[in-house]
């Protein structure tokens, strides 16, 4: 399961124009699902991503989580971010799991953020096209893959 997590002041989906969900200061999350992955990979996911320190304390470091700053969290499903690009210029999605394996995955992440912020995740819609408008701030993008836990 792979994430890429950005800090922003603000971010946004839209779905047929209309707005899904938006949120203030906190974590956009962008999360892709292999066919290899299951529950215990949402569990520590979940929990990485609510701890990670990435936003600034009263002395302008990196200090401080998402749950320790009350920053809002959306989670918008990309089975892209399992793309191979080894060969030709058209990337291949072979390692990005089927919407029966991954569509679970995704709710049961959403889930388990919400418990670790102890606030509902505002979110995509699984496999709609989506527009997602975003102020990152700092910038902050950072890349967490379950199978790099060890």
């Amino acid at each position: 399961m792979r994430a890429v997590i950005q800090r922003v002041l603000e971010a946004a989906v839209a779905i047929e124009g209309r707005t899904a969900g938006r949120i203030g200061p906190g974590l956009l999350v962008l999360l892709g699902v292999e066919e290899v992955d299951d529950l215990s990979d949402v569990e520590w996911l979940a929990a990485k991503v609510a701890k990670m320190r990435i936003f600034q304390d009263g002395e302008g470091k990196m200090n401080l989580s998402v749950v320790e700053t009350g920053g809002e969290v959306m989670v918008v499903s990309q089975f892209t971010l399992h793309a191979s690009t080894k060969k030709g210029n058209r990337p291949s999605f072979i390692r990005a799991a089927a919407p029966a394996h991954s569509e679970p995955l995704y709710e049961a992440f959403c889930e388990a953020i919400g418990q670790e912020t102890t606030k509902a995740p505002q979110r995509g819609e699984f496999g709609a096209d989506m527009k997602i408008s975003l102020v990152n701030d700092g910038p902050v993008t950072i890349v967490i893959d379950s199978r790099a836990r060890e």
